[in-house]
């Protein structure tokens, strides 16, 4: 039945055989993963109102609260919450009061008027953390792109952030040395050609190890990229991160996988950067083996290092 769908014979082939109903249901990004559906069934969705309708939150409750401050959770460009399926559950059954966050403009939030890029959103994300949480603010955990809009929030509205961690962010200034290269999809009118860009995609810049890209990554990916409402976004190119950080007055973390394609070989510049533009930095992290997608990639080893963080300080014992 696939032989109906276009190949490319200059990408690689998928890993998985289906029907072509389920091929082109999933390059249309209608077949959500699996793992996500599972997770997200354990979860509330809460909506929150703004000028041009809503910014949707996901939210986990723990079984055992552990009394630190709600974790927030901003997922990467082009994504949804589900950049973070992986790390929901290790982090409320460590307690964690989690919220994931559709960033205006993608998965199930909508854009704010007049906003292309992180921004243009800041304003709605200030007032809906504010609102939202207005006892305490918030251990704010951003990655890829919502690394670099967490370190903005943070610099322009400090009051709703108690602590900042950046995972693989970009907002560097070292963006002209990116070595990959990305594949268009949108003009492709075969399914089947259309899912091998997906997958070249995410082992060009999210995933190291191709073997992981599964099935359900593609799904997962596909239905994310589909929602992509701000196509022309472009900050993430220059060092509007670093210059954010030399205003953010709360403790900033950083972790970043040894083999992001953002930064390759290029870590310890990266490390210098942040440390030398953060008031209250507090180290940089790296991950072996794994890519930039290091959450999903490597989940076990960076909940290593992110749930010490989040536990705050721990009392030395006489």
């Amino acid at each position: 039945m696939l032989e109906t769908f276009e190949r490319d014979d200059n990408l690689p082939e998928l890993g998985w055989a289906d029907f072509p109903e389920a091929m082109t249901a999933m390059a249309a990004g209608q077949l959500q993963s699996i793992e996500a559906r599972k997770v997200l069934a354990k979860g509330e969705r809460v909506e929150h109102p703004h000028a041009n309708g809503h910014t949707v939150l996901h939210h986990w409750s723990p079984a055992e609260p552990n009394g630190q401050p709600p974790v927030v959770l901003f997922h990467g460009g082009s994504g949804s919450w589900t950049h973070w399926v992986r790390s929901i559950i290790p982090l409320t059954e460590a307690g964690h009061d989690v919220w994931a966050v559709d960033l205006p403009g993608f998965g199930d939030s909508d854009a704010v008027a007049g906003a292309n890029d992180a921004d243009g959103m800041l304003e709605t994300l200030a007032q809906m953390l504010q609102e939202r949480f207005p006892v305490q603010p918030v251990q704010l955990v951003g990655f890829s792109f919502g690394g670099m809009t967490a370190g903005m929030l943070a610099a322009a509205h400090p009051h709703v952030v108690q602590q900042l961690v950046i995972v693989g962010a970009p907002g560097i200034g070292l963006s002209a040395k990116h070595p990959f290269q990305l594949k268009g999809w949108r003009h492709l009118k075969s399914p089947y050609a259309q899912l091998q860009t997906h997958v070249y995609n995410l082992g060009e810049l999210m995933l190291c190890d191709l073997k992981k890209i599964t099935r359900d990554t593609v799904a997962l990916h596909v239905a994310n990229v589909q929602r992509d409402r701000l196509p022309r976004r472009r900050i993430s190119s220059t060092d509007i991160l670093v210059k954010s950080l030399l205003k953010v007055t709360c403790p900033v973390t950083a972790i970043y996988a040894e083999r992001d394609a953002l930064y390759p070989k290029l870590l310890d510049e990266v490390e210098t950067l942040l440390a030398t533009s953060a008031r209250n930095f507090q180290g940089m992290h790296r991950v072996p083996d794994a890519g930039h997608w290091v959450q999903y990639e490597a989940p076990e080893a960076l909940h290593a290092l992110l749930l010490p963080i989040l536990a705050g300080p721990q009392p030395v014992e006489a």
